[in-house]
């Protein structure tokens, strides 16, 4: 078999539905921390500190919370304000409880698994990667 034959879509979307649903399932309010500086990030510049934001996805605070495959969309207040707020998948950096920082830091697809829209059997392009001792993922609280 070829390696085309074994590609498969991000498995990022499925750990963030997981993970959403494992801290509101434990009575905790989950948060999103996001890369603003991804191309598609729709949230309110105000909101955005250092091309970061954190964005609290529990189901009292948004409406319309949905988390597919590609993006997640909902709408929330910010300064009383409502805002549609659009973050494509590869832009979540992090998910995590409010209350207790549990969590993780999502994790780089692998290499070749995720098809691009409208490849039908060209591989991936491949970029550049960093040696794997480089710099460790870490996840900061940010209150």
């Amino acid at each position: 078999m070829s390696e085309e034959s074994f590609r498969m879509s991000s498995h990022r979307p499925y750990l963030l539905r997981a993970l959403v649903e494992w801290i509101n399932d434990n009575g905790m309010t989950p948060h999103l921390m996001v890369d603003a500086a991804v191309p598609g990030v729709q949230v309110p510049s105000s909101a955005i500190k250092e091309e970061r934001v954190v964005l609290n996805v529990a189901e009292r605070a948004v409406m319309h919370l949905h988390i597919d495959n590609e993006a997640v969309s909902f709408t929330a207040r910010f300064s009383g304000v409502s805002f549609p707020v659009h973050v494509p998948i590869p832009a979540v950096l992090a998910v995590y409880a409010r209350e207790t920082g549990h969590g993780m830091a999502l994790p780089d697809d692998i290499p070749g698994t995720e098809l691009p829209p409208g490849d039908d059997d060209s591989p991936p392009p491949r970029s550049p990667e960093m040696p794997p001792a480089a710099k460790k993922p870490f996840l900061r609280v940010v209150k």
